[in-house]
């Protein structure tokens, strides 16, 4: 069976990193605190602490780590990624980055004779957990093809984009969507709070509805019970939106929902949010609430 080499045992690292075992993919893993991945050695991870030792004579290296200085980093500083694999190497990034930087390491690694896919994930920890995650996959085709049974070991929803940094376009798109569905059921749940309705049996009436979403679905009792426990952290999402305006403004697009939401959100992790899920959003609309009582 191949040997894949692991960067970035996270969240949602872990559980895939336990998927891929599961079907029966021998997996490296790379980690600065080894007493943080105990639980998958146990079910028989093998531990490096060196990326050039973890990388050098895996099949596949797969790279899930959390912003694009530290996706640079794996693969460009001193003992990085690409001056450690051998020729032929699998090289996947599934870190949600900027498309820039994965056409920056599909190009390097062409020079050096290794296939580069960059493959962002949707679907959270739960979706990591339970081995169903959508993969949107940008670089050469055939290298897709190669990789669709790694793929599937983790998701259920996988499809090709295009060319190297395709799969972090389409990443993009999801994430507007999800500002804008988020922010929506927020507002929704201020407007039924204010107007005095049961906001439990509002959320239950209108989420099989022309209104309901995954978004609802996943964080809508959550946001009532003020579990902020991260599936997915505010400040990912913050970098994820930055990254998505940046490229929007590349391309003369006027995104205002996704401006008006990314502010919400950086103000709220200048409040020492960053850590709490993207569920509390409802944060924001609360102290917003608060202030205008106050004046």
């Amino acid at each position: 069976m191949e040997k894949i080499g692991f960067i970035g045992a996270g969240i949602m690292g872990k559980p895939m990193i336990r998927n891929l075992m599961k079907a029966g993919f021998d997996v490296n893993v790379y980690a600065r605190d080894k007493s943080k991945i105990n639980d998958l050695l146990v079910s028989g991870a093998v531990y490096h602490s060196s990326i050039k030792s973890c990388v050098e004579d895996c099949d596949k290296v797969i790279t899930m780590v959390g912003f694009p200085r530290d996706v640079e980093e794996v693969y460009f500083e001193p003992e990085n990624i690409l001056d450690s694999v051998k020729a032929g190497t699998y090289l996947i990034d599934m870190t949600t980055t900027s498309p820039r930087i994965s056409e920056k390491i599909y190009e390097e690694g062409s020079k050096k004779g290794v296939h580069v896919l960059d493959a962002p994930v949707t679907g959270g920890d739960q979706g990591a957990i339970n081995g169903t995650l959508s993969i949107m996959v940008g670089g050469e085709k055939e290298d897709y093809e190669h990789c669709l049974p790694v793929f599937q070991a983790m998701g259920t929803t996988i499809n090709y984009q295009g060319k190297a940094g395709s799969g972090q376009h389409c990443k993009m798109m999801n994430q507007i969507m999800i500002a804008g569905t988020l922010s929506g059921i927020c507002e929704a749940i201020s407007y039924a709070k204010a107007k005095g309705l049961d906001v439990h049996n509002a959320l239950n009436s209108v989420s099989t509805g022309a209104a309901g979403s995954k978004q609802l679905d996943l964080l809508g009792e959550k946001i009532l019970e003020k579990d902020y426990t991260p599936g997915f952290f505010i400040k990912h999402f913050v970098k994820d939106m930055k990254i998505a305006l940046v490229e929007s403004n590349i391309s003369e697009l006027n995104l205002e929902m996704l401006s008006m939401v990314l502010s919400h959100y950086e103000e709220l992790e200048s409040e020492g949010c960053g850590d709490l899920g993207t569920q509390a959003l409802i944060k924001y609309y609360e102290e917003e609430q608060e202030s205008q009582i106050e004046e």
